[in-house]
């Protein structure tokens, strides 16, 4: 794409931003060669940029706010200190790119390959890492990825812990009712739990734990 064309496209987004979505139109740059283009600052917010080639894109800073790069090439792509918050990253392939300071809140990096990304200092407070390869990455302060569990479980910042498709902080997951855990997944969620708060508990560090926990009925309905 000509820096002409992708110019056009960006002030045609930025009028459907501000004019709340009245006027202009929402930036469609699904499939399109952005190969090493110099997005810094940039406002894609919302945009669709799904399956587009960003290897080496410079969006240093830009906002990328809900925007959609389902399995978009973002290999080698500078990002430190956009903003992801609640992108579609699934499949999304950002091996070797910089996240340092990025804030993913709630994005979705389902089957993302993040191999040899630079987290550092990313917020990925309710992000979905579930899939993803993070082999060489280097993620942000208590930040875990823990396999082999009956629930695909990770923890991110010290603060949000997903097991299976639930996605609590740390203090919610440590004061929830009997009825709330078997709610999620019955009988099997209720086993699970226990161990769940000893993961939580060997990464975090020790806490609370509810009292029904210790009672008769629980024992005999999880021994059943």
């Amino acid at each position: 794409m000509n820096s002409a064309d992708l110019s056009n496209i960006l002030e045609e987004h930025k009028v459907w931003i501000t004019s709340m979505r009245e006027s202009g139109s929402r930036a469609n740059l699904c499939d399109a060669n952005l190969c090493g283009a110099n997005l810094c600052d940039a406002n894609l917010c919302d945009a669709n940029l799904c399956d587009a080639n960003l290897c080496g894109a410079n969006l240093c800073g830009a906002n990328l706010c809900d925007a959609n790069l389902c399995d978009a090439n973002l290999r080698g792509a500078n990002l430190c200190d956009a903003n992801l918050r609640g992108a579609d990253l699934r499949g999304a392939n950002l091996c070797d790119a910089n996240l340092r300071g990025a804030d993913l809140r709630g994005a979705n990096l389902r089957g993302a390959n993040l191999r040899g990304a630079d987290l550092r200092g990313a917020n990925l407070r309710g992000a979905n890492l579930r899939g993803a390869n993070l082999r060489g990455a280097n993620l942000p302060d208590l930040t875990f990825v823990i396999l082999g569990e009956k629930y695909f479980i990770s923890i991110t910042n010290g603060e949000y812990v997903r097991a299976g498709c639930q996605n609590h902080t740390v203090e919610e997951w440590r004061k929830y009712s009997k009825q709330e855990i078997a709610e999620m997944d019955g009988r099997k969620a209720l086993k699970f739990y226990p161990r769940l708060l000893d993961i939580i508990d060997f990464y975090i560090g020790k806490g609370e734990r509810p009292d029904w926990l210790t009672s008769k009925e629980y024992a005999d309905e999880v021994t059943e």
